[in-house]
């Protein structure tokens, strides 16, 4: 059983904020990172996305414009110092470029290797084969320049390097340092809640005032999952269910059933729709894979100091999650909607016009693969 910080990789509108609100109730022995990578992915010297490229201002008004990726680590490094273990919960889109583009090591981790590698060396990496992903094919992955911010990165943080099958800005001898874990959503469900977000009314509260589809983040968690079990970060054991003890029936590769060893890090993934059917089971299967002591109260939340400290936990994210703020349990849903493709077009067309429901379809349609590679990996409950 591995002792490391928790990493939840995600995309978004998972549900991941309100597994992340269970593991928030547990402040006597956790600390809960908030989607930490976003600041420098967004707003940094060495940002990745182009959301906010030609918008200082609100670069700075963030009051993340100066941090780096090593930033973060030395922030998340100072919250594991403080006695109680690390649990991170983050989009996995946050640590690459976008679109299949060329990611270099961070060059603010580079600076501490004088001898790396010049920037704009790539790294072919095998990707996910087959697959296309925003009109970018995503075999040959590719780690290079830091999606075309060389002017930016470069910046007072040293010179970008590379290593050679690494998809993201963080060397691999960092990435050994957390236990990492993931959750999916259909994108049937999770890529028009994103949209949502992009849309008025909503975009006003949450600044974010466009639909891209490469933010949609299954490509990106599918093609960190596959280093992570080639790196042996992860698996090969799959996690089980907390009370049957039993395989998941997936082959681990190596004939064995599960049964863990001293520091290993099974592959552990939820699938939100299973964490909202049975979300007592799912987080008890969760905590058994990564040593948190369970107990059934971590469900429940419906108390003023745990609402004040979500608020002030989320509010950089403000319109993100307004849900997961107002909610005050996870319980079972005791409802399901039969939804037809017919009836999800129809939907999004009265919701968002032609032009949003095509978006939203071709979002859907192209993610769908990554996400069911993903989900044969899944904890059986």
């Amino acid at each position: 059983m591995s002792s490391k910080p928790i990493f939840l990789a995600t995309h978004p509108r998972a549900c991941s904020t309100a597994f992340e609100r269970v593991f928030m109730t547990r402040r006597d022995t956790l600390n809960c990172a908030h989607e930490p990578f976003g600041d420098a992915f967004y707003y940094g010297p060495e940002r990745l996305s182009e959301r906010y490229e030609n918008d200082e201002t609100t670069r700075i008004k963030s009051g993340f414009s100066k941090t780096t990726y090593r930033d973060v680590l030395n922030r998340l490094e100072k919250d594991g110092s403080e006695g109680k273990r690390v649990f991170i919960k983050d989009m996995a889109y946050y640590l690459m470029a976008p679109e299949g583009k060329s990611t270099t090591i961070a060059p603010s981790f580079c600076s501490e290797k004088p001898n790396g590698h010049a920037n704009g060396t790539t790294n072919g990496v095998n990707g996910v084969n087959g697959h296309h992903t925003n009109g970018h094919g995503t075999n040959g992955y590719t780690n290079g320049a830091v999606n075309g911010h060389a002017n930016s990165v470069k910046k007072g943080v040293g010179t970008a390097s590379t290593e050679p099958g690494n998809p993201t800005v963080l060397p691999l001898d960092e990435l050994k340092k957390y236990h990492f874990t993931f959750l999916i959503r259909h994108p049937r469900r999770g890529i028009p809640s994103f949209y949502r977000c992009t849309v008025p009314p909503l975009d006003d509260v949450t600044g974010f005032k466009d639909f891209m589809s490469n933010e949609a983040g299954y490509v990106e968690l599918r093609v960190l999952f596959d280093y992570l079990r080639e790196q042996k970060l992860v698996g090969p054991r799959l996690a089980e269910a907390a009370q049957d003890g039993q395989s998941n029936g997936l082959s681990n590769g190596n004939g064995h059933t599960n049964g863990q060893k001293e520091g290993e890090v099974t592959i552990t993934v939820i699938d939100a729709d299973d964490l909202l059917d049975h979300p007592h089971e799912v987080v008890e299967a969760f905590c058994k894979e990564t040593g948190i002591p369970f107990v059934p109260e971590m469900l429940n939340w419906d108390n003023p100091e745990d609402q004040k400290h979500v608020e002030d936990a989320f509010a950089k994210w403000i319109g993100f999650h307004n849900d997961a703020i107002k909610s005050t349990c996870l319980s079972a849903r005791t409802h399901h909607k039969t939804i037809t493709e017919e009836s999800e077009n129809a939907e999004w067309l009265e919701k968002y016009g032609e032009e949003g429901q095509k978006a939203i379809r071709d979002c859907v349609n192209e993610n769908i693969p990554h996400y069911e590679y993903l989900k044969q990996f899944c904890i059986k409950v």
